[in-house]
């Protein structure tokens, strides 16, 4: 019996101590709101990029919660959006079941120890410069190198933290945005993360498998230098090919920003996109240049924003319709952070 009291003690004693141990921080809610207005010169909806499609249109973008949490050493986040935006597939899966609401991220991540983590679920990618939420990309409008690259990756994924300034991940992942077993594990991917000085950071990453409705490798550098207090420079370079000669695309976007006031904030996005060969036939280039301002009050940002594009292939309409080869349109954005 003493031994078993002895015991049960020892256990206690231990349990108390993990309880003291482990630290649960209070439920995080953040997110955001966002709703624009479009003007198309051509009078016609002609730039096919992700979301703000409507001309001439007073448009919800969407509703974006974000819920964290965390205990000890396990936490969770959980982002649902509501409207156009964050419908961000045209063949509706399971995450969005065809209707304006869908999961943006849902996993759960442990940190075993300061340097080595893991993390599984349904996130958002790791590849490209851009992101769904509006909070998160400087420019309303959005690259064609977004557009068509992965949104969300399902899958699960360790990282290694060697320090500050390099850290790398590799992980197992699903088909491009679907958390359904439509082809289940079916692609791996990687990152490397770099900050060589003080405000530079470059991520190198690759993703290979199933995706995009093939089969095939994408390679991605994104980057970002505050080069000084007002000026900062991102790069986004990416490749991606098909197997088979069954297409892909690659480009390169520059996105100089500056700060010429506390609230204020002009900044420029110049693209040079590529589609490649589908069996010989079917590529096409473009250029875009989109001249945006953030004007900050608060949790509140009004973006203004010009965009044009050119494409010698003419895929833009004019407005009587015939084909041409620019296109042009201005927007107003309202997005509030919380």
């Amino acid at each position: 019996m003493k031994k078993f009291l002895t015991a049960i003690f020892a256990m206690a004693s231990t349990t108390c101590a993990l309880a003291q141990e482990t630290t649960t921080s209070p439920l995080e809610i953040s997110g955001s709101v966002d709703t624009y207005f479009k003007y198309d010169f051509a009078k016609q909806p002609n730039i096919t990029t992700s979301f703000a499609s409507d001309h001439n249109s007073i448009s919800l973008g969407m509703i974006d919660l974000v819920l964290k949490k965390k205990t000890g050493k396990a936490s969770f986040v959980g982002e649902l959006s509501f409207g156009p935006r964050g419908q961000t597939q045209s063949i509706p899966d399971a995450a969005s079941g065809g209707s304006s609401f869908h999961i943006q991220n849902l996993y759960v991540n442990y940190e075993f120890t300061d340097q080595f983590s893991m993390t599984a679920g349904y996130m958002g990618t790791f590849i490209g410069y851009e992101v769904i939420s509006p909070v998160g990309n400087f420019n309303y409008s959005t690259s064609y190198l977004f557009t068509n690259g992965p949104f969300q990756n399902a899958g699960i994924k360790a990282t290694y933290k060697f320090s500050d300034k390099v850290s790398l991940m590799a992980g197992l992942f699903n088909d491009w945005n679907v958390y359904s077993a439509t082809r289940g594990v079916s692609a791996v991917g990687g990152q490397l993360m770099v900050a060589p000085v003080e405000g530079w950071t470059a991520y190198l990453n690759v993703l290979s498998g199933a995706g995009g409705g093939g089969y095939g490798t994408i390679e991605d550098l994104t980057t970002s230098y505050q080069i000084t207090e007002k000026f900062k420079l991102g790069l986004n370079a990416a490749n991606y090919d098909v197997d088979n000669d069954g297409g892909g695309y690659s480009g390169v976007a520059l996105y100089p920003q500056y700060a010429v006031a506390d609230a204020v904030t002009l900044g420029l996005r110049g693209e040079y996109f590529k589609t490649k060969n589908i069996g010989g036939a079917g590529a096409t280039k473009y250029t875009a240049v989109t001249f945006t301002a953030n004007i900050k009050s608060g949790g509140l940002t009004f973006i203004p924003e010009i965009r044009m594009d050119h494409n010698g292939d003419k895929p833009f309409v004019k407005e009587n319709l015939m084909a041409a080869p620019n296109a042009g349109q201005f927007s107003l954005a309202a997005v509030y952070a919380f």
